[in-house]
């Protein structure tokens, strides 16, 4: 989804109508804050995901699978 400058402009002037001149810096500045620490938790949840998988040694399974052996699964059973 791309914001052009008409579009922007368009929901400038409805959030200055709806609130104001004097509460708009206000929303925005709480509105930047908000995004900021979404990011920052984002960050830090793909950070720990990261770390768990790096410092785990993969399983039997995953590490054939991984090579391009089989898995044993969907074999038929003797």
């Amino acid at each position: 989804m791309n914001l052009g400058m008409t579009e922007i402009l368009i929901i400038l002037v409805i959030a200055l109508l709806l609130f104001g001149p004097k509460k708009l810096p206000e929303l925005g500045r709480s509105l930047g804050q908000s995004i900021r620490e979404f990011k920052k938790g984002a960050s830090e949840i793909r950070e720990e995901l990261e770390a768990v998988t790096r410092d785990e040694p993969p399983k039997p399974a995953q590490a054939r699978a991984a090579e391009g052996g089989k898995t044993g699964e969907g074999e038929p059973k003797a």
